[in-house]
This record gives C-alpha cells, sequence and structure tokens, in this order.
C-alpha cells in the first residue's frame, strides 16, 4: 500500500500550455526543472532532460525524490513557441510554451482529472544532484555477510522470480527470512519516493544471523510473469515459491523460515499461513486485519483529513465510496470490467451530479473495476486468521494512516484468538506511519522524512525472530 500503498498509484502525467506566445531563442536540449505541488506543505522536484536537436529531440524524465531510476519520453516535439512531450510507459503527454528568453516553459500538470500548475526552468546536474533526498539507513559497504542475486520458479504459475539472498557469515544453517511488499508493482527493495525499506530490513536482520531473501514482484525488474490482472491469491503463490525455494536450500534451515509481509504482505502472509507448508513463523507490517472496503474507507478519510480536507468533503467522499463499494459486492465476480465500469459510473453521476470530469469518472471507475482492486474490496482477513498456528507478531504504527491501527490490529488479534493460536504478539509502535518511519505529526509525508524505518521497530521484529530461533528452538536445523 504504497503512497497509498493498498491504492495502486500510477504517474499518469499530462501538461497542457499556459504563458505568453514567444518562440525560444535556445534550443530545448539540456535539463528542465519544476516543482510540483502534490499536497499541503509537499513539493516533488521533476526534471525533464532532453537531448539532440529539432527534429531528432529525445529525452528522459526523472523524479530524484522518488526514484533514481530514468523514465524514457516516447515523444518530444519543438511546435513554434511549444514544446510537446509523451510517455508511453506513464500513459502521459507533457505540453507547454516558452518564455521569450527561452529559458523556462510555463503550463499545468493533469493526473487524474486534477489539474496542477507547473513551471520548467533551465537547471543542472548539480541542481539534479541537490534535490535527492538524504537516506542515511542506506546500506553501505563493506558488508560482514553475502549477497547472492538469484532466481527461483513458481512452479503452478510457470515462471521464475528474481532476488536477492543475504547471508550471514560462516556454514550456517541459518534461520531465514521472506520479505514481501506492498500493492503496486514493486522491486526487491521495495522502493518508494527515494526509500528502499526492504534494503534496510535486509541488512539488518542479516547482520542478526539471519538469510533474508527478498524478490521483485512478477513482471517487475528481472522477474518474469505478468503484473497486471494479478491478485492477491497470485501474488501469494509468488510467496510460496520463495519460501519452498529457501527450504531446498542446505545453508537455510528449513523449519525456521518466516515470512515478514508489509502491507499487502500482511494479508499475503494470512493467506500463506492458513495453506499447507506455509511460513514457521509470520511478522506481519501495517498487515490488514479487516476487509479490504472498510481499509480503504478508513484510509480515504484519514489522509484526507491530514491534508486539510474539510468535513463535508470528507463526508461525500465517504458516500460516494460506500455506494462504489455496494455496487461491487452485489455484482457478480465474472461481470466484464468494462459493463462493471459502466455501473459504477453510474453510481459517481448519481452521488455527485455534475462533479469532475467525464475523464475523472472514468479513471475512477477502471481503477474500482480491475481484477486486483475487486479481490481486494472482496477479501475478508478472518477467514485466513482463524487458521493461522504459526508464531505471529504483528506490528502497526500508531500514526498510520493508510492502514489504522486501531481498525486492524484487534480484529487480527481477534482472528489469531479463533484460530487458538499460542504464540500472538500484537503490538502498537508509538509515532511511526505507514512505513514504519518516525512521523510525530502523523503526516505521512514520507519523501520528506529522511528515517527510512525505525530503529525501534527493527529492534522489536529481530529480538522477536531470535528469540523463535535461538537456542531450542535452533533444533528445526
Amino acid at each position: 500500500m504504497r503512497t497509498a500503498t493498498f491504492l495502486r498509484t500510477a504517474a499518469a502525467l499530462l501538461l497542457t500550455s499556459a504563458a505568453a506566445a514567444q518562440a525560444p531563442t535556445a534550443a530545448p536540449a539540456g535539463l528542465w526543472q519544476g516543482s510540483l505541488h502534490v499536497a499541503p506543505g509537499s513539493e516533488l522536484n521533476l526534471f525533464i532532460d532532453l537531448k539532440g536537436q529539432t527534429p531528432a529531440l529525445t529525452g528522459t524524465l526523472s523524479v530524484p525524490q522518488q526514484t533514481d531510476k530514468l523514465i524514457p519520453l516516447s515523444s518530444v516535439v519543438l511546435r513554434h513557441d511549444s514544446l510537446l512531450a509523451g510517455s508511453d510507459m506513464l500513459h502521459a503527454r507533457f505540453a507547454g510554451r516558452f518564455s521569450a528568453d527561452g529559458q523556462q516553459v510555463a503550463g499545468a500538470w493533469f493526473q487524474g482529472g486534477a489539474q496542477l500548475p507547473l513551471t520548467l526552468r533551465r537547471s543542472s546536474e548539480k541542481d539534479k544532484a541537490a534535490a535527492a533526498p538524504r537516506r542515511p539507513q542506506v546500506p553501505k559497504a563493506p558488508f560482514p555477510y553475502r549477497s547472492e542475486d538469484l532466481t527461483f520458479p513458481n512452479k503452478p504459475a510457470g515462471f521464475n522470480l528474481a532476488g536477492t539472498l543475504t547471508l550471514p557469515a560462516g556454514k550456517g544453517p541459518f534461520p531465514a527470512v521472506v520479505l514481501v511488499s506492498g500493492s503496486g508493482p514493486e522491486d526487491r527493495n521495495e522502493t518508494v519516493l527515494g526509500h528502499q525499506p526492504f534494503l534496510v530490513l535486509a541488512d539488518y536482520l542479516t547482520r542478526r544471523g539471519f538469510a533474508v531473501l527478498r524478490y521483485d514482484d512478477r513482471g517487475v525488474g528481472q522477474s518474469k510473469g505478468t503484473f497486471k490482472e494479478a491478485t492477491t491469491a497470485d501474488f501469494t503463490t509468488d510467496a510460496q515459491a520463495a519460501l519452498a525455494y529457501l527450504r531446498t536450500r542446505p545453508d537455510i534451515r528449513p523449519r525456521q523460515v518466516a515470512l515478514m509481509g508489509h502491507s499487502e504482505g500482511g494479508l499475503i502472509g494470512w493467506l500463506a499461513a492458513a495453506q499447507p507448508n506455509g511460513p514457521d513463523l509470520l511478522v506481519s507490517l501495517a498487515g490488514p486485519g479487516v476487509p479490504g472496503d472498510a481499509i480503504l474507507l478508513r484510509q480515504q478519510a484519514d489522509m484526507a483529513r491530514a491534508g486539510g480536507a474539510d468535513s463535508a468533503s470528507i463526508a461525500r467522499n465517504f458516500r460516494l465510496h460506500r455506494a462504489l463499494f455496494a455496487e461491487l459486492h452485489r455484482q457478480p465476480a465474472a461481470l466484464p470490467t468494462d459493463q462493471l465500469a459502466a455501473k459504477l459510473i453510474a453510481i459517481v453521476q448519481q452521488q455527485q451530479p455534475g462533479a469532475g470530469t467525464e475523464q475523472a469518472r472514468q479513471a475512477l471507475a477502471r481503477t474500482y473495476s480491475e481484477p486486483w482492486m475487486r479481490a481486494f474490496l472482496y477479501l475478508d482477513p478472518a477467514t485466513y486468521l482463524a487458521k493461522v498456528k504459526c508464531p505471529v507478531l504483528a506490528l502497526n504504527g500508531a500514526n498510520d494512516l493508510q492502514v489504522a491501527a486501531d481498525q486492524n490490529l484487534p480484529a487480527i488479534e481477534r482472528g489469531l484468538r479463533a484460530a487458538h493460536n499460542p504464540d500472538v504478539t500484537i503490538t502498537t509502535l508509538p509515532q511511526l506511519n505507514h512505513f514504519f518511519q518516525t512521523d510525530p505529526a502523523a503526516t505521512s509525508r514520507y519523501a520528506s522524512i529522511e528515517e527510512t524505518f525505525a530503529p525501534s521497530a527493527l529492534q522489536v521484529i529481530g529480538d522477536w525472530l531470535s528469540a523463535r530461533t535461538s537456542g531450542k528452538s535452533a533444533a528445526g536445523k
């Protein structure tokens, strides 16, 4: 659940013209920077790097606060006083007008039906480096452990997943942990907004004596398979494949393999643990304990309130989404996506006639019609919690605005008690947000927080795992 981790986000970018009509006096090649106001007190720095000369311009887009990866522009066109660019990867288009001196391009940014002003100005690599966020917890070599890039099979699905296994020094065998990411296409480090929480977790746990496997989601990075159309149940088979692979290795204790899932990864943990050959230990990091529709209704209200929305608009949004979710529950799961989307658009028009654009209504309907979202909204964790028998540590931050601790942890505890599970630890960690960063004001401005994963949370996790894999427990070698 990324910057809404259950709510999948796609950077759909669209810039339109809004400035004086003068042809640029300088060639457009070079680095351009703009600051986008995405939320109260939150700015996102964008960089567009143009190369070549008309008519053969090419370019890339980068957002240093979110990732160090370059996003290719599929088209770049200079037309009179305007610059037009597009990215097929992002389903995005850019158009802006140059100032008379050619040193800036002014316009607006459209995303999901919203319009935000944006001005791009000439920039430099020094400016780009300065815009990159400081991440002091990123591990730095030399490391007191080994790291192995590998692939392992998901045999039922018919493809291989790619990941990195870190192993403590020595021969082993070692207790092991599989890290499972939240919703949306995630790489093995769960990279989001410049943070790499799984890289930090793997480094910490490996230093404490655990082998740690983290992997790219199916269809992401070096993993095969297709991400689109996959549901939580499909992602569960990937996690099961990781568990099975580790148990084949002679340097791993086959009866001390834990699964640690963040956000949707926590839900995947419940599903995996309720089935044969599940994890021997389970750590839920902000995992859900109630059905998806309840999570989203609470999430939307909490995040809107933190963003400064008034009570009336929060109530209107609540009524709209409650009606949408009720319609989704009424419709058969096999209903084709386009037919379901049409029904949802009708609900939006009925609930909020005349509000928003047709494009925004269609985008909302598509979001709730996709297979992953439909399955998530229908899924009730209680069905699986009642079957989880392995030791469980369930953690939430008290300031989590995406998977609220007071909504989900009690439900998790009830479900596990119904399973008569004798080893359950439920803990709310003060001042921590959805990504387990220290966030006293509960702003959820993840990118602006330098801390990637609170050391206090790392210690709770490490201590709990160590207590269950050391001493007599090591007999499970």
